[in-house]
């Protein structure tokens, strides 16, 4: 790979700066929130959600985003890195301005992808593992899959003790402060340096496992080994070219660990599906129905909608398909790994917790870390740690590719076809 001069290294790490900057003056999801009495007013009276967002000027983030590119005068990978990072910001720019009209699923397509956008591989879609997951569990008996006294319930306070526990054991000094708050949509968020909790939530120990391999672990951890990187302060930065990669990295850690939860994986395809129902015309109160329908749970259904038209158009056709990222990136993540270590490359494992970035932005990581203009990432879960669980698994899941399941699966169909379900005599 190229090296560059000693000009060139300066000049792109001032572009850099200035995306950085660009980046912060753009708070994506708070700029599209809804105020909480939407909600209620919703759930208590029926009343569809009208959202008024804050004015927001782009013009400084723009004005940023060109001095990056008047800096960007060359051909390398690290030129390469930061144009692509030019015009997600630019892009992002774009769907701020169009908050509430059509354009701004153009925006959100080009920034998050749809369901039915086809991988590298030109065959697969999001939106194919969506209905897959959504069609193997859906009849699945989950009340069975716990063993009674495995799992123990906790309450907000009692959670939010325990991942204090956690964080200190893994970030120590570093931890990222942990609050409950009432206001909050989800059930927990995290940056790098807070993670906030639903306050009034009913949680169990498993949630503690999941929220530390997903928020903690990934989130919190890649933004602070990102921070750490003082010549490249854009790594430590969440952004919409970062979206993917990041959450289909923590959805991959809470499968490799042992964390994710079956009703968890439904979840996410069933956002999958929804998108792809608002794509074709769905509006709010379809869309409400749809999750209703799954969950049989108001608040949940109701949050689930929001996510899908907040920024959008209530009445259909133009949703914000964010949540669509977390198969997608999982999808990319897993297939990326594959290909790391069936190509001896499990240092670029490595490299992808140097930051927040996107895959296709490891050759530009990986000649700054190979010429010592990054620091190695302080923070990194265990099973990066020690890959050897992770490299054993992803060499054995590569053959399961060439496996054709139908034939298992037919022969298996009939030999289990008239065994009496049993879970009582095992508990």
């Amino acid at each position: 790979m190229e090296r560059l001069s000693k000009a060139q290294y300066a000049q792109v790490k001032e572009a850099a700066k200035r995306l950085d900057a660009a980046s912060g003056k753009m708070r994506l999801l708070s700029s599209v929130a809804w105020e909480a009495k939407t909600r209620d007013q919703f759930l208590k009276r029926g009343k569809i959600p009208a959202p008024v967002y804050k004015v927001i000027d782009t013009a400084l983030a723009r004005e940023a985003i060109a001095d990056a590119r008047a800096k960007l005068d060359g051909d390398s990978v690290i030129h390469a890195w930061l144009s692509r990072l030019a015009d997600t910001l630019e892009t992002t720019a774009n769907l701020l301005d169009a908050r509430g009209t059509p354009a701004f699923y153009t925006h959100s397509k080009a920034l998050f992808g749809t369901p039915e956008k086809l991988l590298i591989d030109r065959t697969t879609r999001t939106l194919d593992l969506a209905t897959h997951l959504d069609d193997t569990l859906a009849h699945l008996d989950f009340e069975h899959l716990v063993m009674e006294g495995e799992e123990v319930k906790m309450s907000d306070e009692a959670f939010a003790a325990a991942l204090r526990d956690k964080l200190e054991q893994y970030f120590g000094d570093a931890q990222p402060k942990v609050r409950l708050t009432a206001s909050l949509s989800a059930k927990a968020t995290a940056s790098s340096t807070r993670i906030s909790i639903r306050k009034g939530e009913s949680f169990t120990d498993r949630d503690v496992y999941q929220l530390l391999q997903h928020e903690a672990l990934i989130h919190v951890a890649t933004g602070l080994n990102g921070k750490a990187q003082t010549n490249f302060p854009i790594l430590g930065r969440s952004h919409a070219g970062t979206t993917m990669v990041q959450e289909g990295l923590a959805v991959f850690a809470e499968i490799i660990t042992g964390a994710m939860d079956p009703r968890r994986f439904q979840r996410l395809a069933h956002r999958v599906i929804a998108i792809q129902n608002v794509v074709e015309g769905a509006d709010f109160q379809q869309t409400y129905k749809f999750f209703l329908e799954k969950t049989d749970d108001p608040r949940s259904s109701y949050e689930s909608a929001r996510r899908i038209f907040r920024g959008g158009v209530i009445t259909g056709g133009a949703p914000f398909t964010k949540d669509g990222v977390y198969l997608n990136g999982l999808l990319r993540v897993h297939n990326f790994m594959r290909t790391a270590v069936k190509l001896d490359r499990a240092d670029l494992i490595r490299i992808l917790f140097m930051g927040k970035m996107d895959i296709e932005d490891l050759p530009a990581i990986a000649q700054l870390a190979a010429n010592e203009r990054l620091k190695p990432p302080p923070f990194l879960p265990p099973w990066i740690r020690d890959m050897r669980f992770l490299v054993s698994y992803m060499s054995y899941s590569s053959f399961l590719n060439r496996v054709k399941l139908p034939g298992f699966q037919d022969y298996y169909a009939d030999q289990l076809a008239d065994v009496p379900r049993v879970w009582d005599a095992v508990g």
